[in-house]
């Protein structure tokens, strides 16, 4: 009874003085027993800020004469981003030797008619506070500087320059050749295998067409590929129509004066340019099977061995970014997750994924299992990679084509909203980043000609239902496998195997009855 008197005397405590003085009188046993899911009494109610009617015009678009356009987003600060993305890539080489992506990337900032070399450049930069990359992916490529606003149109003059006026000079694709080569020679040798493993299995899902043709220059070509080449493909493919100006961090008038100062009558090194050699091909999804066998037992760096593994990664088409369905299969893929056998990290990590709970949880001597989504203007690519020890890849196999089939059941509620709630947090962290915004905007408009913001993605990806991930899942599971192995292939299915397995009920592989082990 006295226990219960003072209990009633501390709780009324807390209520007169808040929590403050209840922490400062209390004794250490004396806490109420409070549920966390409910507000603590006496504490003001939270008030939030609200975002005004203004975030829709956030980004601004401006066409010029020429095509280009102009995209911009003010974020207030003393450093912005500008960059020029092109529609251009890897998969635009059908009519030409592979890799001049590869090498365009490499040559980025280097001598230019107004500038002498890429020291040059750099101590231009440095003047305010810039750095400057270039990145090149199968279907864009992007030149971006990111420096003081005040810098603004030396940037622009600089991107100008850089990519319209380019000498590429026999000495620079020389030194470009050598790292070239070091590069594919890297590639080969690394531990981690995804870059070569993503290689193929493009290969395998695009033979021969489009995304499927080599993001990285073939060893044999390294020594075609000369100025002639590479002015040939500039002409075509770097056109003003081709090519988004986007900035973040700096007022839209201001941006737009120096496009029309600096991109509107230049004229650039190869002449002029002719649209009716662009390749307008559409991806065509073939399914496939590309093996490497080889050998993976000595790809340890350092005092401590990597245990010799088999990689395996099985995609099937999913849809063009441009699609409805493309924000479902974001949902799915995050709903798959996945990572190593080993994840450093605490919440956030995708510990409560499929891959995590029916794969890593239940099979410990499967090291990998992750879910990978590429997504391009006609066509997408849903694949999981799996890793596992040589004599256990026919199981690791079979594993992974029942995911694919369990994929096409119902969604459990609380997966799917957890599914959502990270792929939402993540979309809003990314978009804290200036160079982030910047690639979206740019992305965006380059593909779309608009930019969906924030807000509206995450109410498309609220809208996602479970009967929506079933849908796109069974239109999945029709397309033919794409299969990349890389390793020992001593007990690989056959891709006819795999093929039969995704298409059965339960996505086991044919049973195999050997009469002599």
């Amino acid at each position: 009874m006295a226990t219960h008197m003072s209990k009633c005397r501390t709780w009324s405590r807390f209520q007169r003085f808040g929590i403050a003085a209840y922490r400062k009188y209390s004794s250490g046993g004396g806490y109420p027993n409070i549920s966390l899911s409910t507000p603590l009494p006496g504490i003001p109610k939270a008030r939030f800020a609200s975002v005004d009617g203004q975030e829709k015009y956030e980004t601004k678009i401006t066409t010029l004469e020429n095509g280009l356009k102009v995209a911009s987003q003010n974020k207030f600060g003393q450093f912005c981003t500008v960059g020029i993305l092109i529609n251009s890539g890897s998969r635009h080489e059908a009519k030409y030797p592979s890799g001049i992506a590869h090498f365009l990337e490499k040559l980025a900032f280097s001598s230019t008619a107004q500038y002498g070399s890429k020291d040059e450049i750099l101590l231009t930069l440095e003047k305010h506070g810039g750095i400057c990359d270039c990145q090149t992916s199968r279907d864009t490529t992007m030149y971006a500087v990111s420096a003081e606003v005040k810098g603004l149109d030396t940037v622009v003059s600089l991107l100008s320059d850089a990519i319209l006026q380019p000498r590429l000079l026999d000495e620079e694709i020389e030194m470009i050749r050598t790292a070239v080569r070091f590069e594919l020679e890297d590639l080969n040798m690394r531990p981690d295998p995804e870059p070569l493993l993503t290689e193929m299995i493009h290969s395998a899902a695009y033979r021969g067409n489009t995304v499927g043709l080599p993001r990285y220059c073939p060893a044999e070509n390294v020594d075609k590929l000369d100025k002639s080449v590479l002015h040939s493909y500039l002409q075509n493919y770097y056109r003003p129509e081709r090519m988004v100006l986007a900035g973040v961090g700096i007022e839209h008038e201001q941006l737009v004066d120096c496009a029309r100062k600096y991109l509107l009558e230049v004229k650039p090194v190869w002449g002029k340019s002719s649209a009716a050699n662009v390749d307008l091909s559409v991806a065509q999804y073939t399914g496939g099977i590309v093996k490497m066998e080889k050998d993976m037992s000595n790809v340890s760096l350092g005092p401590t061995p990597i245990p010799e593994l088999t990689h395996i990664m099985i995609g099937l088409e999913s849809c063009s970014f441009l699609e409805d369905d493309f924000i479902t299969f974001a949902v799915l893929n995050m709903m798959m997750g996945g990572g190593g056998s080993f994840s450093a990290g605490g919440p956030g990590k995708g510990m409560f994924t499929r891959l995590y709970l029916n794969v890593l949880n239940r099979h410990h001597w499967m090291y990998n299992a992750t879910s990978y989504h590429h997504s391009y203007e006609d066509s997408g690519l849903l694949c999981i990679h799996a890793s596992a020890d040589p004599r256990q890849v026919r199981e690791m196999v079979e594993i992974i084509t029942r995911e694919f089939i369990l994929m096409g059941g119902s969604a459990g509620e609380l997966e799917l909203e957890r599914a959502k709630t990270q792929l939402k947090s993540m979309l809003m962290m990314n978009l804290e980043s200036r160079p982030v915004i910047f690639e979206d905007v740019g992305r965006q408009v380059l593909s779309t000609g608009k930019r969906k913001l924030p807000h509206e993605l995450c109410d498309l990806i609220s809208s996602v239902t479970a009967d929506d991930i079933k849908r796109v899942t069974a239109k999945m599971l029709r397309s033919k496998p794409a299969v990349a192995a890389l390793g020992d292939l001593t007990e690989l299915p056959s891709y006819e195997h795999i093929q039969a397995a995704l298409s059965s009920k339960d996505g086991r592989l044919p049973r195999i009855y050997r009469l002599f082990q």
